[in-house]
C-alpha cells in the first residue's frame, strides 16, 4: 500500500530524522486492514451522550498517525478529558460537556474562602465518589498503555485527575493533580481519598447513610435526579447537605483539606510544570489526545514543543487552541483510532 504526498505535507518532518522525505515522494505503509474502518468498539455505546459525534477515522487518518509514531524516537503524549468521556466521565468544554448546561466549577479562591462552598463541594463529591470510581479504562487508555510498554511513547502527561491511565497500566505525569489524594492547603499533609471518605462517613454517619441509600438512576424514586460532574461530584439538592455537615480537618495542623487538584484560578505546582516543559522541549514529536488545549498549562507545552522543532499532532473532536499551529489534526475518538495501530508494521504489539 502506498500514498502520494505532493506539495505541502500534512505534518512537519522530524529534526534529525535519518530518512529524508521529499515533497513528492512515495511513502509506503504496512497494509492496514480495511474491515475495521466502520467498526465501533462496543464500550463506546453506553457513553455516546458524553462523547461528541465523530465519523470513524478514515484509512488516511490511520496511515498519517502510523507514520507520525513510526518516525518518532522520543514521543511525548499529552491527554485530556476527551479520553475520559469515552469511559463515561463527562468533560467541561465539549458540546455535550458540563459548560453546555451552565455549570460552573468551583474555583480555588471560592473553596478556600467559603465554608459553605466547601460543605457543598465535599457533600456532592462524597455522593459521587462511588460512581466516579466505577468508571473503567477505555480502549483508548488500554491501547495507549500498550504502545507505551512497547517503547513507542517515551513520556506521558495527562490533564485528567481520574487515574484511568494508571488503571490501564500507565504512569503519566498528572499535570493537574488527582482526586485520589486529599491534601492540606496549609502544611501539605496528604492522605488517600478512600481514607478521607471513611472520615467523612464517621463524622456524618446518618447523612452518609441517607446519601448511600439513594440511587443514581434518574428514573428511580430514590434518585439524586442530578448530573455527574467531571471532577467526580454529583450535583445534588441542598436538602442533602446541612449547615452542620462536618468536614474533616488536617490531622497535622487542622488546616483545610481539598482534593490534590489544580482548581480553576490556581497554578500548576512549579516542579510539575517544569517537568512537563522539559519533556516537551526535549522530544522529537508531541501528540495531543482528547484535549482542546484551552488551559494555558497545556497549550504552552505543545507550543514549546513545536518551537523546539518537534513534529506535532492532535487527535480531538472539535476545535482546539492549537489548530492554527499544528500541521496534523485528526477528528476522531481516541478509543477508535489508537487500537488500530497495534497490529500495524513497527507498532505491532505481539499477543501475550
Amino acid at each position: 500500500m502506498g500514498k502520494w504526498f505532493s506539495g505541502v505535507k500534512k505534518f512537519i518532518p522530524f529534526e534529525g530524522y535519518a530518512k529524508s522525505v521529499k515533497t513528492a515522494a512515495r511513502i509506503s505503509f504496512p497494509k492496514i486492514s480495511s474491515d475495521c474502518t466502520d467498526k465501533e468498539p462496543s464500550n463506546f455505546l453506553s457513553h455516546k451522550k458524553m462523547v461528541p459525534y465523530s465519523d470513524p477515522p478514515s484509512m488516511e487518518d490511520v496511515e498519517s498517525l502510523y507514520e507520525f509514531f513510526d518516525r518518532s524516537t522520543k514521543l511525548v503524549v499529552l491527554t485530556g478529558a476527551g479520553m475520559s468521556t469515552e469511559s463515561g466521565i463527562p468533560d467541561y468544554r465539549s458540546p455535550n460537556g458540563a459548560y453546555s448546561t451552565g455549570f460552573k466549577p468551583i474555583t480555588h479562591q471560592e473553596f478556600l474562602r467559603s465554608i459553605k462552598a466547601r460543605r457543598r463541594y465535599w457533600a456532592r463529591s462524597y455522593a459521587g465518589w462511588r460512581r466516579f470510581t466505577a468508571a473503567q479504562p477505555s480502549t483508548g487508555h488500554i491501547a495507549l498503555s500498550s504502545l507505551e510498554k512497547a517503547g513507542h511513547i517515551s513520556f506521558m502527561i495527562t490533564q485528567n485527575v481520574d487515574r484511568l491511565h494508571h488503571r490501564a497500566g500507565s504512569n503519566p505525569l498528572e499535570l493537574h493533580g488527582t482526586v485520589y489524594i486529599v491534601a492540606c492547603t496549609n502544611c501539605g499533609f496528604s492522605l488517600p481519598r478512600d481514607l478521607f471518605q471513611d472520615q467523612v462517613k464517621a463524622h456524618n454517619p446518618k447523612w452518609a447513610e441517607a446519601i448511600e441509600s439513594l440511587d443514581y438512576d434518574s428514573q428511580s424514586d430514590k434518585s439524586f435526579g442530578m448530573k455527574q460532574r467531571p471532577d467526580g461530584d454529583i450535583e445534588i439538592d441542598e436538602k442533602f447537605w446541612e449547615e452542620d455537615f462536618y468536614i474533616p480537618e488536617c490531622q497535622s495542623c487542622q488546616g483545610v483539606l481539598k482534593p490534590d487538584v489544580v482548581y480553576f484560578g490556581d497554578n500548576v505546582p512549579k516542579s510539575r510544570a517544569d517537568a512537563a516543559m522539559e519533556a516537551a522541549k526535549g522530544c522529537d514529536a508531541f501528540l495531543v489526545l482528547g484535549s482542546s488545549l484551552m488551559t494555558m498549562s497545556a497549550f504552552r507545552l505543545i507550543k514549546a514543543a513545536r518551537e523546539a522543532g518537534a513534529a506535532t499532532a492532535i487527535i480531538n473532536i472539535g476545535a482546539t487552541r492549537a489548530d492554527d499551529i499544528v500541521p496534523l489534526k485528526i477528528s476522531a475518538r481516541v478509543g477508535e483510532i489508537l487500537p488500530r495501530l497495534l497490529n500495524v508494521g513497527s507498532l505491532s504489539i505481539p499477543a501475550p
